[in-house]
């Protein structure tokens, strides 16, 4: 069995009595039949009632969905947004935001970077990313992927609630692929049927994940209060 740890998950939003449990993997290389490994990895750890919570970086790795930096030639213009980014944004990297305008063109990333220094001027955040929009959520930056990726640009997986799904099926077990990070934000991209997905992402805003060498793809999250399972929709009768 993997090694595990329970770590208690306290949120306003959420009533008291969840866990979430990290899981160990293997590291994960392009190629790697995943949905095995996490079922092989969760064996005697989820359980009906939990939800697997998978990295979507994992999902698109296995996926070969992956770019190395080196491949890219980014343009003046993405040397210039690069050199005026926020260090933690989700890219501040020219190789990632030339992917960027590779995708939308030049015309957009131009206009949202306007507004975003414009917007910065009035106290406002996030102005650029709310104009890309899925632009910019189909990247990884390279900074943030633990070696031997750390200079690879990922991208967002291929059909997250199929390979939510497939897990399930495998599994006995609710399943939901998740982008987190550090910076307080989740955001579950696919999920299987009945997942509760504002309730997991909350559960997951602390990012039990890790965002650095840990090695945990997986987090394992368990209801153990009182009264109906938050991680799931309230059925009707």
């Amino acid at each position: 069995m993997s090694q595990v740890r329970t770590l208690r998950v306290t949120r306003s939003e959420l009533p008291p009595g969840l866990t979430a449990i990290p899981v160990r993997t293997p590291l994960v290389r392009p190629g790697d039949d995943l949905v095995e490994l996490v079922a092989r990895s969760v064996r005697g750890i989820g359980r009906p009632g939990d939800v697997v919570a998978v990295s979507e970086t994992a999902v698109a790795i296995a996926q070969n969905e992956l770019l190395a930096a080196e491949h890219v030639r980014p343009s003046w213009l993405a040397f210039t947004i690069a050199r005026r980014a926020d260090p933690m944004a989700t890219i501040s990297q020219p190789e990632s935001i030339q992917l960027v305008i590779d995708r939308v063109g030049r015309g957009k990333v131009i206009y949202a970077t306007l507004l975003q220094f414009a917007a910065r001027l009035v106290g406002q955040r996030g102005a650029f990313y709310r104009v890309m929009g899925d632009a910019v959520a189909a990247f990884d930056g390279y900074t943030g992927t633990m070696p031997p990726y750390e200079r690879a640009i990922v991208f967002a997986p291929r059909d997250a609630d199929g390979f939510a799904a497939s897990v399930t099926r495998a599994t006995g077990v609710a399943c939901a692929v998740v982008d987190a990070n550090d910076l307080g934000r989740a955001k579950i991209l696919g999920s299987s049927a009945g997942v509760r997905r504002e309730n997991v992402e909350a559960a997951l805003l602390d990012n039990p994940h890790g965002n650095s060498d840990e090695q945990t793809p997986i987090v394992v999250l368990k209801w153990r209060g009182a009264g109906p399972n938050p991680l799931f929709e309230i059925q009707s009768s």
